[in-house]
């Protein structure tokens, strides 16, 4: 896996609702395919993703095996204050994905 690709603008003025996309790379492993031999590949996908902004929750969803390969999230969130976005993506594995973005609020 890689390093995830966030963009957050740099800066806001103050009650702003910003635009927040994230992408990371990850196979999403179904658990359906069969390899060469005809065994079934197990599954592995990323089932969570989380967004908190100066440790309070923004944003989470459940993550399904229908989802592709590097997933691709957008949401929105209003800043009132300046502060650093925390970002989690966890797989089935329990590895976790984490990356971290900062905004200065006028």
């Amino acid at each position: 896996m890689s390093k995830p690709r966030i963009k957050v603008p740099k800066k806001a003025s103050a009650g702003d609702i910003i635009i927040i996309k994230a992408l990371v790379s990850h196979n999403m492993e179904s658990g359906q395919r069969k390899d060469d031999d005809g065994n079934t590949i197990p599954r592995e996908i990323i089932n969570k993703f989380e967004c908190f902004f100066n440790d309070s929750p923004v944003f989470s969803c459940d993550i399904d095996p229908a989802v592709a390969s590097n997933p691709f999230l957008e949401f929105r969130a209003k800043v009132e204050e300046s502060g650093v976005f925390k970002f989690a993506w966890t797989d089935d594995n329990g590895t976790i994905i984490e990356a971290e973005k900062s905004i200065e609020v006028a």
